[in-house]
């Protein structure tokens, strides 16, 4: 009889079947880490290559339907899925996104576990609130899902997703999930890291494009001053190749200046000052290395030295660049060949050095011919005053008429020298305007007063109206009358018949005056020349009209130089219309509205002078200091014969003898020779005198003193008058001094 024994081995078998199955699936998943940890995709740096990689390989190891990765957005309210692998469709799709707020118990889980094992994820409590819709709309019974952390931040999520029967991740399954995040955050590194390097490639070659092209010589130079680094611009401005110029001193190609040393001193101790800052403060320097290159940088100009010995002037910008620990590493000199600027500037200065030499000149000869010219005026307007007050004898008629017509000659020609140099002062920029508060009134009150004669001679009828809220202006005062004048003159000498009006209006600006006449008016083709000094609009107006084009000219400069202008509107054959616009003035001015009586007395016509009584002298004595002759005869020989006794002398040397012998009730005394610093002691000699402290002196010039020069007159002068001298003016003084 044969026994046999049986023993049931399923339970075993099927032991030893599942730790095969488990042994083959570690020993796969070993090689699909293995095989992704060798693989060159993620050596070429293209994250939506990697991705497919690793979600093809994890789907087919841990054999799931889908794999998916999902990352925050950067606001990170929401996760995005940025690749999806199927495997039934071999497709990877993206797009979908799920938003933190609407599932807080699955982002939570997300932040606090390593995986999420989800067997039945439509009932784990971490996974349930995607079931109604996700899971469900997918079929997806289980899920494994394994944060993606970065730099110790959540970033994302990689989700394997299985579908059909339920399904138990076992341990092993869940570490290789975590490796195939941890797979993922090397991906994104190696992403991100090729980004910069690419970005940084960029860079190099963009800067390096920009080193090469430029057109400014670029040097790099270390600490020890030798240059490391040149780009082709500097290599022509020196004259030297790259190879030459490598490991040279670079000042060896630059001419030094005492300063350098204190310049390069100062960048130096600047930038360290800066360091030690940012270091005390805790920040890191190379945050600020950008701010530190804009600080500290020095701008010189200097000749620099080319290979065939001439010298080049350039533009040398030298900064500072910190190295990666703050600390300065080297200079970066940026080199502009300037030689043609230098060459222009040199040719415009020596050209404003003539322009000056040329205005100097212009300015002396005017100033000469102005003496010479004035001098001989002197004693033709003198000598026809003293022919019209028939001093020496009675004139005829036509004697009377030649008279007045020398006088008013001389008038005219004193007129055009008084315009040429008040209009070379005002181009040279020596005219200072001495502004004060005007009564609008009263300026123009004096301008129509002194031209009504010449309108009335001519049948106009002279008008003006003056804005109430046009009260006070702000002006030279002596300026603004002679430009009130010129325009009044003007109109009233090119309008045959008709009217000429004044209106004064007060705008926001400031005032405007306007000069209105129905006169002959100006063709449109010449309003480009209407205010060019030397120049009337027609040849033919210089037959018919006197004057030199010197008014117009001289009124907008001045206006101009009160901060307004002079515009005009016209229509050939009916009148011109010209405004002067004076800007409201916030400049401080001195309260005065006082009439200028000496430019008002020199506008008194020739017939005036007949009518104007003398001042009877008692027994009165003058002392006339004068080098030119004819002015003193002029004038000598009228004080003589209204009844004055007068001793000349053509110079000072003599003067206090004189005074003490002569004993002078007052003394006119010529302002040329008051320039003599002897003389001018002997004016102030004169004062100290107890008996003599009260003799009024009275000084003769040959144009209007300027401010500057009444402050530098001796204290002992007290009037002055203008040459050539009216007789109207000598009798105003007479009768100042002694009525």
């Amino acid at each position: 009889m044969q026994v046999v024994s049986a023993r049931d081995i399923t339970e075993h078998n099927q032991a030893q079947e599942a730790l095969r199955i488990r042994d083959n699936s570690r020993r796969k998943q070993s090689q699909t880490l293995v095989q992704l940890a060798r693989s060159k995709t993620f050596q070429q740096g293209n994250l939506n290559a990697v991705l497919r990689e690793i979600t093809e390989t994890a789907a087919q190891t841990l054999l799931v339907e889908r794999v998916g990765v999902w990352l925050y957005n950067q606001e990170r309210s929401k996760i995005e899925c940025i690749n999806l692998y199927d495997v039934r469709t071999k497709e990877h799709t993206f797009g979908n996104s799920l938003l933190k707020t609407n599932f807080p118990a699955y982002f939570q889980a997300l932040e606090e576990e390593r995986t999420i094992p989800a067997d039945d994820a439509i009932n784990d409590t971490r996974t349930q609130e995607l079931s109604e819709s996700y899971l469900s709309v997918l079929g997806i019974t289980s899920i494994l899902d394994a944060p993606i952390w970065l730099e110790g931040h959540l970033v994302g999520v990689v989700c394997h997703e299985h579908i059909g029967e339920g399904r138990q991740w076992t341990l092993e399954e869940e570490s290789f999930a975590g490796s195939i995040a941890d797979f993922v955050t090397l991906a994104i590194e190696a992403s991100e890291r090729n980004v910069v390097q690419e970005a940084l490639r960029q860079s190099e070659a963009q800067f390096r494009a920009i080193f090469e092209r430029s057109s400014i010589g670029i040097g790099l130079i270390d600490m020890k001053g030798q240059i490391v680094d040149t780009n082709l611009a500097l290599c022509e401005i020196l004259g030297c190749s790259r190879e030459e110029l490598y490991g040279k001193c670079f000042t060896d190609y630059i001419s030094i200046e005492k300063e350098d040393l204190k310049l390069y001193k100062q960048l130096m101790s600047g930038i360290r000052t800066d360091l030690k800052r940012t270091s005390r403060d805790g920040l890191q320097p190379s945050k600020h290395q950008e701010q530190l290159v804009e600080r500290h940088r020095i701008e010189i100009e200097r000749r620099c030295l080319h290979q065939n010995g001439n010298l080049v002037w350039t533009h040398i910008s030298v900064s500072v660049i910190p190295g990666s620990n703050g600390e300065p590493e080297f200079f970066l000199a940026m080199i502009e060949d300037i030689t043609e600027r230098k060459q222009t500037e040199l040719k415009l200065r020596a050209s404003q050095e003539a322009a000056e030499a040329a205005s100097r000149a212009k300015s002396e000869f005017l100033a000469t011919m102005s003496h010479e010219l004035r001098t001989p005026l002197n004693a033709i307007m003198g000598l026809s005053q003293l022919l019209q007050q028939e001093i020496v004898g009675s004139l005829n008629e036509k004697q009377n008429e030649y008279v007045s017509c020398i006088y008013s000659s001389g008038e005219h020609l004193l007129a055009v020298i008084n315009d040429i140099l008040d209009l070379s002062k005002v181009e040279a920029g020596k005219e200072e305007l001495l502004l004060s508060s005007l009564s609008v009134a009263d300026i123009c009150n004096y301008a129509i007063w002194t031209v009504r004669d010449r309108a009335s001679e001519k049948g106009l009828q002279l008008t003006h109206e003056i804005d109430r809220e046009a009260d006070i202006c702000v002006a030279d005062e002596r300026r603004i009358k002679q430009m009130l004048l010129n325009l009044l003159t003007n109109a009233i000498k090119f309008t045959p018949g008709g009217e000429v009006s004044l209106v004064v209006k007060k705008v926001p600006q400031g005032i405007t005056f306007t000069v209105s006449d129905t006169g002959i008016g100006i063709d449109s083709s010449q309003f480009q020349f209407l205010f060019e000094p030397f120049k009337q609009l027609d040849s033919r107006l210089n037959r018919q009209y006197e004057g030199t084009g010197l008014g117009l000219a001289l009124t907008r400069k001045l206006a101009r130089l009160h901060g307004g202008d002079v515009t005009f509107t016209s229509t050939l054959g009916k009148g011109s219309q010209f405004t002067l616009f004076l800007p409201n003035s916030e400049h401080p001015v001195n309260e005065t509205n006082e009439i200028d009586e000496t430019e008002e007395e020199a506008n008194f016509t020739s017939s005036s002078l007949l009518s104007y009584s003398p001042v009877i002298p008692t027994n009165k004595t003058i002392l006339l200091v004068e080098e030119d002759e004819n002015t003193a005869t002029v004038l000598q020989d009228y004080l003589h014969t209204i009844g004055y006794q007068v001793k000349w002398i053509d110079n000072g040397n003599d003067f206090l003898k004189q005074v003490q012998s002569f004993q002078p009730d007052l003394v006119f005394f010529d302002f040329q020779l008051v320039k003599d610093i002897h003389i001018w002691n002997l004016l102030d000699i004169l004062r100290k005198e107890p008996y003599r402290e009260h003799l009024p002196i009275v000084m003769m010039t040959l144009s209007e003193p300027l401010e500057e020069e009444i402050a530098t007159l001796p204290g002992s002068v007290n009037d002055y008058l203008v040459k050539p001298i009216r007789i109207v003016q000598l009798e105003s003084i007479l009768i100042k001094y002694f009525s």
